[in-house]
């Protein structure tokens, strides 16, 4: 079942990395950056549980960039959306 959810994690950010390389998405988007954080998160989730610190570290730092851009995004965004 882990096997499983890492790959589900995995192929977020994947698809997200795909669209942004196809020009099908852009790489400051909020579809884009929940992608990442998703998948990261997820991935960093089962790194912990497997002790695998490397791989930890990767996805941590991973999720909280995601997190700061998305919450970037969404900063700049909300005055917008709120009219």
């Amino acid at each position: 079942m882990d096997q499983a959810i890492q790959i589900v994690g995995a192929l977020l950010i994947l698809v997200a990395f795909a669209g942004a390389q196809a020009g099908r998405m852009v790489p400051h988007s909020r579809l884009y950056l929940v992608l990442n954080l998703v998948g990261s998160v997820i991935l960093t989730f089962l790194a912990a549980v497997e002790s695998q610190y490397g791989f930890l570290l990767l996805e941590a730092v991973w999720a909280l960039v995601s997190a700061w851009g998305l919450a970037q995004v969404m900063r700049r965004r909300a005055p917008t959306a709120a009219h």
